[in-house]
């Protein structure tokens, strides 16, 4: 009796719209960073840790109809827009091959305490969406987020990154020895989230490791 809606714009939702309306979608602005080797992502990991490949898929702005997506993924119960979103990216990606080489995806881990009070992880859900169209397998086992740390919004960038030490783990070292892992992120902002991870998964040895997020802030 009643149509699904947009949870962007709130109009109907036509067939095979799913979420999130195509005009809203194709309205996101993209950064085309998966043909820009070099980019603004993977500059902000030059020098600290070992990146392969960086993208985010969207510049993120705020007051945006793209933060209004974010927040309706994050803290609104529209988990499933994460996943619409990731096959959205993924359809360019997987056509790029820009990450063929990728063994499994991993998404960035929520402490269990804000998974339980969220109800899910966001990056997860955008992570199924990313592996259904580059066809890769996910793990969510092994990288784990073993210290309940403060919010990062409001800190500044070394706040940031203090923050985040010591906050990742592996629960087994040997889980991604010599494979090449793609992390999965919502939004970077100044990538000490990403950086913290990849400095735990580089206690496997032989591991690479590739970056992805939906969105970069200006």
């Amino acid at each position: 009796m009643y149509p699904e809606l947009c949870a962007v714009c709130g109009e109907a939702l036509v067939r095979q719209e799913q979420h999130i309306c195509m005009a809203c979608l194709n309205a996101f602005p993209q950064t085309g960073f998966h043909t820009w080797p070099g980019n603004e992502v993977e500059r902000r990991f030059w020098g600290k840790v070992p990146v392969e490949r960086g993208i985010a898929f969207f510049y993120y702005d705020k007051e945006s109809a793209l933060q209004q997506a974010i927040f309706q993924l994050k803290y609104r119960g529209e988990k499933e827009l994460g996943t619409v979103l990731g096959r959205y990216a993924g359809t360019a990606l997987a056509e790029a091959g820009v990450y063929d080489a990728v063994d499994v995806i991993v998404p960035v881990p929520l402490h269990p305490k804000k998974r339980a009070k969220r109800g899910y992880n966001q990056s997860e859900w955008i992570a199924r969406g990313l592996a259904e169209k580059i066809n890769k397998p996910m793990d969510t086992e092994h990288l784990a987020h073993q210290t309940e740390n403060a919010s990062q919004t409001h800190k500044s960038l070394f706040d940031r990154y203090l923050n985040m030490q010591g906050v990742f783990a592996l629960t087994d070292p040997l889980a991604f020895a010599h494979k090449h892992v793609l992390l999965v992120d919502d939004v970077i902002t100044t990538g000490s989230t990403l950086e913290a991870c990849i400095q735990a998964l580089l206690h496997s040895p032989g591991v690479k490791v590739s970056v992805f997020a939906l969105a970069m802030a200006h």
